[in-house]
């Protein structure tokens, strides 16, 4: 395209490369667009590797000016995210974290478990990618500091305190068996050992044990002793101990040829919790890179810590560091360290990017090894790189689901993972079933381009034969390779008793013998887990559909309880069975609840007791 530089405007602002099609192939920021915009076209060239592929395919520019440039920082997240630009950071973490979170405005505060962590007050600890890890510094803290576990209105709905109670892990403020300011010591307390503060907590524990000795009380002595024990060793469990304390986490980035890997360790009151990994296919200078990388990660629900170690500062990281701030609600630093323990912390980094390449690249050439065997077995046109599974589940032809598991490059992609709703068919039939899954899945990817190298049907012939009518009728047979796998069978003797289990036995169109592939090879157990993933995916959502049905016919069979009233009962009491204990005084005191209605309910349980 030609380029007028006394087009574009010379303020703040955003701009988006769209191709011939109009689709958006890039989206940026600048601080002036005009000079931004000129550095593409200029005679040196932008002197970035892939921007002359970009170039090449742009067809159009727009501009969106704004007031300054944290706005246009924040624009531009926007609108990646609505466009998913081909030439943008696409990070893709493959770890779900969690984190706990206290609210100190509630009466009773208490621990949750949260993915979110959000601007609304309260108070969050992690983060914590194990769930062995955070389960174990929850079993701790309820030994060290019985907190309440269930929801306040519930329990003091109950006639007595839960068991939770009797076994010494809840405090019972729900029935008053513990003051509030007794209740807020032991969130104190909590805080404090989430903090890092365990000395504080334990010189506590440790006088009141003396205290308790000394008066006599040795039970209660006996208690705080153990306390201190679970402490002690969840201490001596922690990740090592970094010489520069408190919150922060720290980026290193290693690059070679057109890959980089970036290391984002999380460092919290002076421990080692994380570390997270990103591979990005990525041709731009390092210093969009890591702009790019950061306003990604930190526009996501994660902990922002109130300092970022990072290798070096990028152009714009007095923006990035009031943008972060605000997403805070505290000051954010951004530092490039040069000496000292924080420079070694971003040497540390630095070091898990290289040695996380390392691993990925061990990884990357046996997964294609893997595959290239796949393809030798079954005689596969195209190295099969996506992989689709389908299963059909129903019980007595009710509740008539399919699903779609999927492998790209050998490992399980979940978030391509689909269920579907039988429409068309009626009773059990598996086969014309699986047809109609078929065609809407690859109707659909004829339209989006993008279609499965290799089908995995879970069946014999006859499935097989199934989709082979589909590939036909949709013109795809021979674009997409289809194999059908019929699980092992068992031989028996005369007295019933298994003797032998053949192999799994695979079916190709148009061969009559099916392949077998040997026992324990990486390809059949390949194969294998993605059938038991399709199986595991529609039988979880057949389950989900049948219990949600259940719950509705048994509310609904009361009258006059609609859709509205159910949804209204559920989240008052939380579940039918609930529902069925509850008093009619409890069901009369029910907001939104006519009187007549609140007494068939009642009404309607009772009677099925009798």
């Amino acid at each position: 395209m030609d380029f007028q530089s006394s087009k574009y405007p010379a303020a703040p602002g955003v701009y988006l490369m769209r191709g011939s099609d109009g689709q958006v192939l890039y989206v940026g920021k600048a601080k002036r667009l005009r000079n931004r915009l000129r550095g593409y076209f200029s005679a040196a060239g932008d002197g970035r590797g892939h921007i002359r592929f970009l170039m090449a395919r742009v067809a159009t520019i727009d501009t969106i000016v704004t007031d300054t440039e944290k706005e246009a920082l924040i624009l531009e997240n926007l609108l990646i995210k609505e466009h998913r630009p081909r030439y943008n950071i696409d990070l893709r973490d493959d770890k779900t974290y969690l984190s706990l979170r206290i609210d100190l405005n509630e009466e009773f505060p208490t621990v949750n478990l949260t993915r979110r962590v959000v601007n609304d007050g309260a108070l969050y600890f992690g983060p914590y990618s194990s769930t062995g890890a955070i389960r174990s510094t929850l079993k701790t803290l309820r030994q060290v500091f019985p907190l309440r576990q269930h929801d306040l209105a519930t329990c003091r709905r109950r006639g007595r305190p839960c068991l939770y109670f009797q076994l010494d892990q809840c405090s019972g403020p729900c029935h008053g068996k513990i003051s509030a300011p007794d209740y807020r010591k032991l969130v104190d307390g909590v805080i404090a050992l989430l903090g890092g503060r365990e000395s504080e907590v334990l010189a506590d524990l440790q006088r009141r044990m003396t205290r308790a000795a000394q008066e006599l009380r040795y039970e209660d002595a006996g208690a705080l002793r153990d306390q201190i024990r679970a402490i002690n060793k969840s201490v001596e469990q922690q990740k090592v101990v970094i010489a520069a304390g408190g919150d922060r986490d720290v980026v290193g980035l290693h690059r070679e040829g057109g890959e980089v890997e970036i290391a984002l360790l999380c460092v919290r009151q002076g421990k080692l919790l994380d570390r997270r990994d990103f591979n990005l296919d990525w041709r731009l200078d390092e210093d969009e890179l890591l702009s790019s990388f950061l306003r990604e990660f930190y526009a996501r629900e994660v902990l922002i810590p109130g300092e970022i170690l990072l290798p070096f500062l990028p152009s714009d990281s007095a923006t990035l560091g009031e943008w972060l701030s605000e997403r805070r609600g505290r000051k954010v630093t951004l530092l490039a360290p040069q000496r000292g323990p924080r420079a070694e912390l971003v040497q540390l980094a630095a070091r898990n990017a290289s040695e996380a390449q390392r691993e990925r690249g061990s990884r990357r050439a046996a997964r294609t090894t893997l595959l290239n065997d796949l393809a030798a077995r079954f005689h596969l046109p195209v190295l099969p790189t996506r992989i689709e599974c389908f299963d059909i589940s129903n019980i007595q032809g009710s509740f008539n689901v399919g699903s779609m598991a999927v492998v790209i490059n050998g490992e399980p992609e979940k978030s391509a993972y689909r269920h579907y709703r039988i429409r068309e068919i009626s009773g059990a039939d598996d086969f014309a079933a699986l047809g109609e899954v078929l065609r809407r899945r690859l109707r659909r990817g004829i339209e989006e381009g993008v279609l499965p190298d290799l089908l995995l049907i879970d069946g014999g012939k006859g499935q097989l034969g199934a989709v082979v009518a589909v590939l036909e009728e949709l013109g795809l047979l021979g674009r997409v390779a289809v194999v059908g796998m019929a699980k092992s069978r068992v031989r028996a003797n005369v007295r019933g008793k298994a003797v032998e289990r053949s192999e799994e036995r695979f079916f190709l169109p148009g061969r009559k013998n099916p392949v077998t592939l040997r026992q324990g090879s990486a390809v059949l157990f390949l194969l294998e887990r993605l059938r038991d993933e399709a199986h595991r995916f529609a039988i979880t959502h057949h389950r989900q559909l049948r219990g949600k049905a259940a719950l509705q016919s048994t509310l609904e069979d009361i009258p006059g309880i609609g859709a509205a009233r159910r949804k209204l009962l559920l989240k008052q009491f939380g579940s039918v069975k609930k529902i069925r204990a509850a008093q009619l005084a409890e069901l009369l005191a029910v907001a939104g609840l006519p009187e007549t209605t609140a007494r068939e309910v009642f009404a309607f349980f009772h009677s099925q007791q009798v």
